[in-house]
């Protein structure tokens, strides 16, 4: 318990410290992502009062996290473990695409960035190349972090062969730093539920901890490989983005980025394959599957209907385009996201009960 406090109290205080730094260094040099425009022909919402914005915040967020993680193990003198560095490897990876991604949009003021396919490309070999070494190092029980079984709250008898599991692995990770990415489109929104969604793995992380196999092997613990160093990565993930969202929230004094979303998305998804809660996942970023479920279910409708369903995806610009201001959409959404993994957190809580 005291690394995960520990860690969360030094995350925390660097992300309040780093991203002020971080902002006035960005200001300093005229360094704003250009505003984004339409690609559907739909009209974009009014987003011209956030020109000069400074963007790169994931720099932060990541920056604080590292400190967090690193510092706590070092303070208290305990070693890491595999499965907390490759969460770290993972968003960190992750991360450096979308330092490239933005530093194109900050430098060059292209909003699209780098093609899609060349964000895609680096994806796939960085999620490959994740999946890979999750099913690897197992530990003195043969424990590797992640497991060929598909998981919901605990792992499931459904085992896949090695190779479709990583093929497996890399779609959640693929899909789900990309959902984050969508959803980060109003001041706060996925800050906002990433600090949501990352505080429920930091809970589900000690439950586990307190309710693992390596403890005592009984019919309700958890077969999860280092539950204790998952919450404290959690923990300094949720306490980097409190901190990054008390300048995030509209109006922002910066934007995370694709370097924070890819960062954020690298994260969330590593910390649900390392729990076992592959399928939960979509309620406990919730959130994020509803905001790309509108782009998806937008485009299917156009191309087979040539109707949009929304005025504009994904669905947050929809309401702003309906007149909603925009703080209401974020902490009605943030609401949303608590339902979700509220939700979640429940079914996890009830199938032990069950047991």
């Amino acid at each position: 318990m005291r690394l995960i406090v520990l860690s969360a109290v030094l995350s925390l205080l660097t992300s309040l410290l780093a991203t002020p730094a971080l902002i006035k260094f960005l200001k300093s040099r005229g360094l704003a992502q250009a505003i984004k425009q339409s690609t559907d022909g739909a009209i974009y919402p009014d987003h011209e009062h956030k020109r000069g914005t400074p963007s790169m915040g994931g720099v932060s967020i990541l920056f604080s996290v590292l400190v967090g993680y690193t510092g706590s193990h070092l303070i208290l003198w305990t070693p890491p473990t595999a499965s907390g560095l490759l969460v770290l490897f993972l968003a960190t990876a992750l991360a450096a695409v979308g330092f490239v991604d933005d530093y194109k949009k900050v430098f060059m003021q292209h909003s699209a960035g780098i093609k899609p396919r060349t964000k895609i490309t680096f994806q796939t070999l960085i999620g490959l190349s994740f999946a890979f070494f999750a099913l690897q190092f197992p530990d003195e029980r043969g424990v590797a972090p992640a497991s060929l079984a598909i998981s919901i709250v605990r792992e499931t008898t459904l085992i896949l062969p090695m190779a479709l599991m990583i093929l497996f692995l890399w779609l959640m990770i693929t899909a789900t730093t990309n959902a984050v990415n969508i959803a980060d489109g109003l001041d706060g929104l996925a800050a906002g539920a990433a600090l949501i969604t990352f505080a429920a793995y930091a809970l589900m992380g000690f439950w586990q901890f307190g309710q693992s196999c390596a403890k005592d092997d009984y019919i309700k613990c958890y077969e999860v490989r280092d539950p204790l160093d998952l919450a404290i990565v959690a923990a300094a993930f949720a306490a980097a983005v409190f901190g990054f969202l008390w300048f995030n929230t509209s109006p922002a004094s910066i934007i995370m980025g694709d370097t924070g979303s890819f960062a954020i998305g690298g994260g969330v998804v590593a910390l649900a394959i390392f729990t076992n809660t592959q399928i939960l996942l979509l309620l406990i970023g919730g959130l994020f599957v509803m905001t790309t479920g509108s782009v998806v279910l937008q485009r299917i409708s156009f191309k087979l209907r040539k109707k949009r369903i929304f005025l504009m995806s994904p669905i947050h610009h929809h309401f702003e385009l309906k007149g909603w201001p925009e703080q209401q959409i974020v902490v009605r959404f943030w609401i949303l996201q608590g339902l979700f993994v509220g939700t979640g957190m429940a079914i996890f809580y009830a199938e032990w009960v069950a047991r």
